[in-house]
């Protein structure tokens, strides 16, 4: 299956080259960049040497025209919906900008600007697999869930799904990694402000918001509001989410346990942790799992989630998809165990 990424030479179009490098069922045929148009992908990332020698990145402009089975979008959201229109005319596509996500072109607006692209957006499947898998594998277009709401719709879900969450109690606290920043060199991610500093930003304002509350609305049937407060910590990449809620009715923690179980049962990418443990972001680097740990106090719980912001978060949870989009096991190419060190 020939594959084509759109924007390739960021942090998510790193992770792509480096984990379709094992998917023995696609082939890259085109990768885009306009900073690095007419330089081989190893140049650009030396560690993809023997993998991509001979894989030229090329204007995107350029590349419109390619025939490719599935095209990746990993370009900025506004870029983004400008390009996949054409795409869609000879490609499946998963978009991983936020382009697609927001069903409502009202909320898009408030949060990201006009949408060039509105008659599509009722067309896109968000892509989530644990929630959206069978409307994903019939799909044309599929949006790739951001990082934060990934590690905090997982949290909640079970939760929601079973009308258990009491609406104005929900509170989202994650912290990420500097690599959910993207690649290009600013002043507020360099090493020297990030290395020992810890701060939130963005506090109830993060386009992530209405995201996080779309899904969890979604699945609970009725609207769910959202306090959600990001920071950034001194790592490369991970997002550790602690999310606060309310419950309708009291729950014990086996009840809590034997709920998550149930409802994440035979996810492969889904690990319930045992009772007392928590995640750790070091124990899924590198990796697609999410890792969920549990705390029950009555009609109170805590959740805590682990990813990785750049695996799970995006480029993994995108290949994810497109193994679904296109008949492949779900897990292939993605059954890497973490990097714990």
């Amino acid at each position: 299956m020939k594959v084509a990424i759109f924007g390739a030479s960021g942090y998510t179009g790193l992770e792509l080259l480096r984990i379709l490098a094992l998917h023995d069922g696609a082939e890259v045929v085109e990768a885009t960049s306009r900073q690095y148009k007419g330089k081989a992908v190893p140049e650009v990332f030396p560690a993809l040497r023997g993998f991509y020698d001979n894989l030229v990145f090329s204007d995107p402009e350029d590349a419109m025209g390619v025939r490719a089975d599935i095209a990746f979008s990993a370009m900025p959201h506004g870029a983004s919906q400008e390009v996949v229109p054409e795409l869609l005319k000879g490609s499946k596509v998963v978009d991983l900008s936020a382009d697609f996500r927001l069903r409502d072109p009202g909320v898009y607006k408030s949060w990201y600007g006009e949408h060039k692209s509105t008659g599509l957006l009722s067309q896109a499947v968000y892509g989530l697999p644990e929630l959206k898998r069978e409307e994903i594998k019939g799909a044309r277009l599929v949006a790739n869930p951001g990082c934060y709401p990934t590690g905090a719709v997982l949290a909640l879900v079970p939760l929601a799904k079973n009308g258990l969450l009491a609406e104005g109690t929900v509170i989202v606290d994650s912290k990420s990694g500097v690599s959910g920043a993207g690649r290009n060199a600013g002043l507020e991610t360099a090493f020297v402000e990030v290395a020992s500093g810890f701060k939130a930003y963005k506090v109830g304002c993060h386009r992530h918001t209405p995201e996080i509350e779309q899904e969890l609305s979604s699945a609970a049937g009725g609207p769910l509001g959202v306090r959600f407060t990001p920071h950034l910590i001194p790592a490369s990449r991970g997002i550790l989410t602690t999310a606060y809620a309310g419950l309708k009715e009291e729950l014990s923690q086996a009840a809590l346990s034997s709920l998550y179980a149930d409802f994440y049962a035979g996810e492969r990418f889904v690990r319930l942790l045992p009772e007392g443990s928590y995640p750790d972001i070091s124990q899924v680097r590198g990796s697609n799992f999410c890792d969920i740990g549990l705390f029950a106090d009555r009609k109170r719980v805590i959740v805590v989630s682990a990813i990785d912001n750049l695996v799970k978060g995006a480029s993994g949870q995108a290949v994810q998809n497109m193994n679904l989009m296109s008949g492949f096991p779900e897990e292939k190419a993605l059954l890497t165990p973490p990097l714990s060190v």
